[in-house]
């Protein structure tokens, strides 16, 4: 069990230091706030049994960058030392002494010496956009003028939880038709560089009789055999054009579009796009972020360019005077109940809570549109993968066949 030094303010003034013994920092702050007064100072001693390894851990460590879940971590452990009342600069440095990734430990404790030096916690987190989304940033801002910091962080954290989650069921559902593909690639590879090749004696002198199927797969694999690596070599640069391309503005948007049209792939993503937005939206409307500024930040974060300037053309009507749902009612992005409902709570007032509920409920829809799309994407992948090698096998028996009619004629 982890040993903690403390220093604890009592009531009277008087400074108390100390150490305990518990098995997170979370757990002493709450065990040193049940005994009263103000936890000044949280810092983890550096245990001499594993400190070896901590060091070859984060040395090995040092070329990964902070994931989404060690700012989940981060987030998580913060909002109980803020709620426990320890001081915003010694919980940021009792964390940074605790975190195994070396990157973000050095980030952590920059922030710290920000907060040392007097900006605010927004500001400093601010330096490090990639690592804090703009959701998170504008929602401890308006916290930070609320005086709600603990609670915010909770929902922060409940937000990245929720797409840590999703991410990782979007990864799982791609995973398979990934490995089914990688198969039928190995198996084509296989029978074009192994089997083919053995009926080539076979089949020499023939080719008069010879089915188109068959003249064509032999070819490809006496292609196969002797130029196989133009295939690595085109895949790779194929690749970085398609990533290259998709990066530029005029790709980007073909790609974007591609995900909320293609057939089996659109509910799927038109969910994920649609519950990221509102529940993005939702949230900072009811932090007290300004309408202008959540719109913004709900373009940033939605991860699709058409709906990016979905909110952006919202935000310059919204500008302008015009009502959200009066600038969304002919956008084919949002199905018209959501619109609908939008409507109803901007008459209301309690948009925030609506957007919430909608996000909620796709939320939902997105969950099943993932155990939909890979229950789909199965029965697609098996079958193309048995014409792939259907096709091999058919363009092998056919001449036989033939062979045999001409023979027994």
């Amino acid at each position: 069990m982890p040993t903690y030094r403390y220093e604890v303010q009592k009531e009277s003034g008087d400074m108390l230091v100390g150490q305990l013994a518990a098995e997170t920092a979370t757990a002493a702050a709450t065990l040193l706030q049940d005994k009263g007064g103000r936890v000044v100072r949280l810092v983890p001693l550096q245990d001499v049994s594993n400190s070896a390894m901590k060091k070859i851990w984060a040395f090995l460590n040092t070329g990964n960058g902070p994931t989404n879940k060690d700012v989940l971590d981060f987030t998580t452990q913060l909002a109980v030392m803020v709620r426990a009342g320890i001081s915003l600069r010694a919980a940021v440095a009792g964390i940074a002494e605790n975190v195994e990734n070396k990157k973000f430990q050095e980030i952590l404790m920059t922030i710290q010496e920000d907060l040392e030096a007097g900006c605010t916690f927004s500001d400093a987190i601010g330096k490090y956009p990639k690592l804090f989304s703009p959701l998170y940033i504008n929602m401890v801002k308006a916290s930070e003028l609320s005086g709600s910091f603990g609670h915010m962080l909770d929902r922060i954290a409940k937000i990245i939880a929720s797409q840590i989650e999703t991410k990782k069921q979007i990864v799982g559902a791609s995973l398979y038709p990934v490995v089914i593909g990688a198969l039928a690639m190995a198996v084509t590879i296989f029978l074009l560089t192994f089997v083919l090749p053995r009926f080539a004696g076979v089949f020499a002198g023939k080719e008069d009789i010879l089915p188109w199927p068959t003249m064509f797969l032999m070819g490809l694999s006496a292609w196969m055999v002797h130029f196989w690596w133009t295939v690595p070599i085109a895949t790779g640069v194929l690749s970085v054009l398609l990533i290259f391309w998709s990066k530029t503005e005029r790709g980007g948007l073909v790609v974007d579009k591609l995900k909320i049209t293609v057939p089996v792939l659109k509910l799927m993503m038109r969910a994920l796009y649609i519950n990221r937005s509102l529940q993005t939206l939702g949230e900072l409307i009811n932090a007290g972020v300004p309408m202008l500024s959540a719109l913004e930040v709900t373009g940033n974060v939605s991860g699709n360019k058409h709906y990016k300037k979905l909110w952006s053309d919202t935000s310059e009507g919204v500008s302008g005077g015009d009502k959200i749902n009066s600038v969304i009612e002919n956008t084919k992005l949002l199905p018209k109940p959501v619109v609908q409902m939008i409507a109803a709570g901007e008459e209301s007032g309690r948009l925030g809570d609506v957007l919430e509920e909608i996000s909620e409920y796709y939320d939902r829809v997105l969950k099943d549109a993932i155990k939909t799309f890979t229950s789909l994407l199965e029965p697609i992948m098996i079958v193309c993968m048995g014409c792939i090698v259907g096709f091999i096998a058919m363009a092998i028996i056919l001449p036989i066949f033939k062979m045999s009619a001409v023979v027994s004629g």
